[in-house]
């Protein structure tokens, strides 16, 4: 049986990013130039939270941020590029360095006072704990 995607779109947008991809086309853009990238981000959900794992290896704990501001998370940070050393050629570049910023819109039942973040392995962990209310637990009504 053949496996359908539940995302009819991302194969041909996984097709144009890497058709114009600026790594595959150095005359069109030049090596200088600075590009801005953004972390791959998962996000999953439980009964008592959301989880958003973002992948930033090679970036310190200091020069990243997590900000919440109404229902919006945003995370910002930047990966500096190695030093150049005077024996040492690079062949070839394929990481993006410099600045990255995401954000994301929250669902309504996110309590903002207890989020909490971690990084280890290269991999920043942000737990967004639900709040507990009334209409989202189900209640059963009794006919009489």
């Amino acid at each position: 049986m053949a496996k359908t995607s539940l995302v009819p779109f991302r194969d041909i947008d996984e097709y144009f990013d890497r058709l114009f991809d600026p790594r595959r086309w150095p005359r069109l853009w030049p090596v200088e130039r600075e590009f801005t990238w953004q972390p791959a981000t998962d996000i999953s959900e439980t009964d008592k939270e959301f989880l958003f794992k973002a992948e930033l290896p090679e970036v310190k704990k200091e020069d990243v941020t997590v900000e919440i501001e109404g229902n919006v998370l945003t995370i910002r940070g930047e990966r500096k590029q190695e030093k150049e050393e005077k024996d040492k050629k690079m062949h070839r570049v394929e990481r993006f360095y410099g600045s990255f910023m995401r954000s994301f819109t929250l669902p309504d039942n996110v309590d903002p006072k207890a989020i909490t973040a971690e990084m280890k392995d290269g991999v920043l962990q942000v737990h967004l704990p639900k709040v507990a209310t009334a209409e989202a637990k189900p209640t059963k009504v009794e006919i009489k």
